[in-house]
């Protein structure tokens, strides 16, 4: 297992605190559990969609929440009745699957289609933070106007 030194990159960067997080984060979750599968799509430009496979939950069972960007669904499969397997293959077990979101990512909603779970995601960048043109005034020839005269 790799592991990588940030702290040389500290003393030269400022504000990139989320990025080196985000990277550790990352390389911590390489030997974890990959239950439930899941695929990351881009639909369009701005707009994405992840789906996990949770065959054997309901709608009910599954919550899906956004806070500061981090999207975080869970699963907690209600035990109903005592069965007996002679082999159980599709597995519910509990699960808590985390996705660090970028700046102005916002989740636009969920749905249950056919054992997948399909959560819509889609960037929307504030009108204040997108760039905008800014309009050159001509420079004026004309002598500067005096405001006031010595007595």
């Amino acid at each position: 297992m790799r592991t990588y030194d940030f702290s040389p990159l500290f003393r030269s960067t400022i504000g990139f605190d989320r990025l080196f997080d985000l990277a550790e984060m990352a390389n911590r979750a390489g030997g974890d559990d990959n239950y439930p599968p899941y695929n990351i799509e881009r639909v369009a430009e701005d707009r994405y969609q992840i789906a996990l496979a949770v065959a054997g939950f309901s709608p009910d069972e599954i919550s899906v929440t956004a806070e500061q960007n981090v999207l975080t669904i869970e699963g907690n499969k209600l035990e109903k009745a005592e069965r007996e397997y002679l082999y159980q293959g599709i597995s519910t077990r509990r699960f808590k699957r985390q996705f660090s979101l970028a700046d102005h990512v916002q989740v636009k909603g969920a749905a249950f289609d056919n054992g997948l779970l399909k959560v819509e995601l889609a960037r929307e960048i504030p009108e204040a933070m997108k760039p905008r043109r800014i309009a050159i005034n001509a420079a004026s020839t004309k002598a500067p106007r005096q405001l006031e005269s010595a007595a």
